[in-house]
């Protein structure tokens, strides 16, 4: 049966990142409260003033429109991030192309002790936030490349959630970072992936080897975007939760803020951006 489509926008006005005059460069959502306006001096009442209004947003949506509060992750930074800042041009060029250097390796690049580090401020965040009622996500997707799910697992295991909303993220095959060449984004093979993250599931039809990686050929941001669109499709028909948490990567959520007609944001290693997504039956 074919998914429904959607037609998606963004619903703006209530964070930070939405307005024109924030600098993505020097904007910290650590210490703004992921970027939440406030209405008035009492951070405890915005969050609940904040989950009534999108509860009235969906009521009046009715069966034709929804509205879900997308929490947009980027991954710590990574061993490829640092190769990346070191080789320059020349990454591109050469070096992503290889599985490492002297100095490492970053095939599915893994987190650096200042990713780990950034993941750990995302997680103090969100257990300060969850204090002042922040609604915790009520589901988690995750890219299937090992600094993402590090990053997830990080973040939220012991950041004190409720018992029915746990931390058991679904891995996403079309949540990852752009496909082809670069090697640190060609993933692990699923058993390697499910011995590291037990706790871990996969989506219908995960496969064992990386069929979508290709070393000769590197998608384009056009199509990057296409399979943005695809995955938000698939995420808005099938999954009936409004808080979700994603988890992924730098050209991956640069596509999804493109996707839902959101003004670009490019998040800093570690950084988290909430968006308010409406999806209307097209």
């Amino acid at each position: 049966m074919a998914q429904p489509q959607f037609k998606f926008s963004t619903v703006t006005g209530f964070f930070l990142q939405d307005e024109p005059t924030t600098d993505a460069v020097t904007f910290d959502y650590s210490k703004e409260n992921f970027g939440l306006i406030a209405d008035s001096n009492l951070i405890s009442t915005q969050w609940e003033k904040f989950k009534q209004r999108i509860e009235d947003l969906n009521a009046l949506g009715g069966s034709s429109v929804q509205y879900k509060v997308l929490f947009l992750g980027r991954h710590g930074q990574g061993v490829h991030n640092v190769a990346e800042q070191r080789y320059g041009k020349a990454w591109d060029d050469y070096w992503s192309k290889l599985d490492g250097d002297e100095y490492g390796t970053w095939f599915d690049a893994r987190l650096t002790d200042l990713g780990i580090s950034q993941a750990e401020t995302a997680r103090a965040t969100w257990k300060h936030q969850m204090g002042f009622g922040i609604p915790a996500p009520q589901s988690y997707y995750v890219s299937p490349l090992t600094r993402t799910c590090q990053t997830a697992q990080i973040t939220f295991e012991g950041v004190g959630l409720p018992l029915t909303k746990p931390f058991r993220p679904l891995i996403k095959e079309l949540l990852r970072e752009t496909i082809g060449e670069h090697t640190c984004d060609k993933r692990s093979k699923a058993s390697e992936i499910a011995a590291e993250f037990p706790e871990y599931r996969f989506e219908a039809g995960f496969d064992e080897e990386d069929l979508l990686y290709s070393p000769d050929k590197r998608e384009t941001d056009e199509e990057r975007n296409k399979r943005f669109a695809i995955l938000l499709n698939d995420i808005f028909a099938t999954d009936a939760n409004v808080y979700l948490s994603l988890t992924a990567h730098s050209g991956a959520i640069t596509s999804i803020l493109e996707v839902v007609g959101h003004r670009p944001f490019p998040l800093l290693t570690g950084a988290v951006i909430p968006v308010i997504v409406q999806a209307e039956r097209a």
